[in-house]
């Protein structure tokens, strides 16, 4: 059987991420050891025998001197990941990225999607991990071979969501912004700051203690081992998983055109005979195998794994936030008390936008019993029941059922940290 050329073009990328992550993991420095040559003033070639006289007179530690904490946040499209990454966002120590593999995706497979099999996906995991890697250092200057077109004198205007990271909105990366602008707007952020400087980012990242990154572009917490492991690193794994129910109907409500066919089997109750139900599948098989993983408590993911569900964070957010800081060992900030009182208590036109994170958490939480057919939930439930039972989520067994609040469909389960 011959191979098409996209699929040989996909196993020549994958090679070449594979191959390059290899070379850097094992040509790699202390992350905090050895001086790093600031672009601005010099170029790598400079004082090359000054930075090797240096390194050899303070040799590297395999461990992260610093001891930041390094946090990533392990999700899938829709599952509240926003609204996690803003419990991290708010804290004064906490230097928040949203979503910066978003430029990886979108360079190495310009066209990937939810429905894509999981092997295109893969390809770019080796650039995703060392891209994770050197952002946890505060380099940010890497991101550099990923956004396009390429920033001129490490500065530019197409970083993604840039406005969802308080840290990149705030002084001294924004100096525009006044005591009044606390609370931007994501794009008001963009407006009064005008394109972001990478070196002053960098300078940022650096002076917080501590380094939150939210992605939902790694399929499972296996794909991270290689950084977990990593002596340099300090990293702590938030899985966050929702009912697959309520993220098909999120999805369908979101991405209209996406998911176009499910929408028309939602209002016709015909279902397509074309329909894509790897846009559902793929979501349950990646919840299974990386939920597995970590309850199955490998050794090296012992104090690196905490699993938590939207719906218990959205019916208890403080109490859970409070959870999650524990376990992160980070003191918790009256500012993400403060954040959490005024964004989980709004009503259905508080969010503003897709991505907004103000609402009424416990609703919306619920809210996708009203949006699907039942057919659809039945089909959800049948497909997904592994994952369902697995994380506590009953199924209905009828319309009527389906629809009467007073009926949980969540156990009471208590998902301990791996500690």
């Amino acid at each position: 059987m011959q191979c098409s050329w996209k699929a040989v073009l996909l196993l020549a990328l994958a090679s070449i991420a594979i191959q390059y992550t290899a070379i850097r993991t094992f040509t790699a420095k202390s992350f905090h050891s050895c001086p790093i040559p600031n672009p601005v003033n010099c170029s790598l070639s400079q004082d090359t025998d000054v930075a090797d006289r240096l390194c050899d007179e303070n040799p590297t530690f395999p461990y992260n001197l610093s001891r930041k904490t390094h946090v990533l946040i392990l999700a899938t499209t829709r599952s509240g990941s926003s609204f996690v990454g803003q419990l991290f966002n708010q804290h004064f120590d906490v230097f928040y990225l949203f979503e910066p593999l978003y430029h990886v995706q979108y360079t190495l497979i310009p066209k990937l999607t939810q429905s894509k099999s999981t092997t295109d996906r893969r390809v770019m995991l080796g650039a995703s991990r060392d891209l994770l890697r050197s952002l946890y250092d505060c380099d940010l200057y890497f991101l550099e071979n990923y956004i396009k077109p390429q920033p001129v004198n490490h500065t530019t205007d197409r970083l993604f969501r840039r406005g969802a990271s308080k840290a990149l909105c705030s002084p001294p990366v924004c100096e525009s912004v006044g005591a009044v602008d606390l609370h931007l707007e994501e794009g008001d952020c963009v407006k009064k700051c005008g394109t972001l400087n990478l070196t002053l980012a960098t300078e940022s990242c650096r002076e917080h203690g501590h380094v939150a990154i939210k992605t939902v572009r790694v399929p499972e917490v296996s794909d991270l081992r290689a950084l977990v492991e990593d002596p340099r690193l300090n990293l702590k794994v938030i899985q966050l998983v929702r009912d697959p129910r309520g993220i098909l109907a999120s999805r369908s409500e979101t991405f209209r055109d996406t998911y176009r066919l499910w929408r028309i089997w939602d209002g016709t109750g015909r279902k397509p005979y074309n329909l894509d139900v790897t846009q559902l599948t793929t979501v349950c098989e990646d919840f299974w195998n990386s939920v597995s993983t970590g309850l199955n408590r490998p050794p090296w993911l012992k104090g690196k794994y905490m699993l938590v569900r939207y719906e218990d964070l959205a019916r208890n957010p403080m109490k859970k936030t409070e959870e999650i800081y524990d376990f992160l060992g980070i003191p918790m900030d009256s500012n993400v008390e403060r954040w959490i009182q005024n964004n989980t208590r709004g009503d259905r036109s508080s969010s503003k936008h897709k991505y907004g994170t103000v609402r009424n958490s416990a609703a919306t939480a619920e809210k996708w019993r009203f949006r699907l057919s039942y057919e659809i939930v039945a089909f959800t439930q049948h497909a997904c029941q592994q994952v369902l039972a697995q994380l506590g989520y009953k199924t209905a067994g009828s319309e009527e059922e389906l629809k009467n609040l007073s009926i949980s469909l969540v156990e009471e389960r208590d998902f301990l940290p791996f500690s």
